[in-house]
């Protein structure tokens, strides 16, 4: 997805042709769909079999830097850039923030396989199974809004030409 919009960003300028933004907002959030899919199919496995990740020594710290990060600045950008007025820019963002909500994730599941001592399986159970089943709504409430969204615009700027 991200290389549909660079290959966009590279051809034509930002908010110069709404019609086919749109059509590229679109495509990305059916693209999420299916991704969303897996990514469901991912959570249920490590719930149900107990899975984790596992970063070695201090690995864990660094991958913790960057998970906040991330999810710090998609925020910021998805805020920051729909002012823009270009669904190819917000598009990019909302597939930083999927990222970025995946990568707090994982984190959690490998925060809780490290340090979690002697908590319960059950414990770590409820945790992943809720965070994961926010980011899955999240990211499949991302994927819906785009198709809406674009499908509504699309249909206004085909309607516009002709009420002039």
């Amino acid at each position: 997805m991200r290389f549909l919009l660079l290959r966009h960003a590279n051809r034509h300028a930002f908010g110069q042709d709404q019609a086919v933004e749109y059509r590229k907002y679109r495509l990305c959030g059916a693209v999420l769909l299916p991704l969303n899919l897996a990514l469901t199919g991912m959570v249920i496995l490590v719930v149900t079999k107990n899975h984790t990740y596992h970063y070695p020594g201090t690995m864990i710290y660094a991958m913790g830097a960057y998970a906040f990060y991330s999810m710090i600045t998609a925020v910021v950008n998805v805020v920051k850039f729909r002012r823009h007025n270009s669904p190819v820019l917000s598009a990019a963002k909302a597939i930083n923030l999927a990222s970025a909500l995946v990568s707090m994730l994982a984190l959690e599941t490998a925060m809780l396989s490290q340090f979690g001592g002697d908590d319960s399986p059950l414990f770590r159970r409820a945790m992943t199974s809720a965070t994961g089943g926010f980011v899955c709504l999240a990211v499949l409430g991302m994927a819906v809004y785009m198709i809406v969204r674009s499908t509504r615009k699309l249909r206004e700027l085909k309607e516009s030409p002709a009420v002039q």
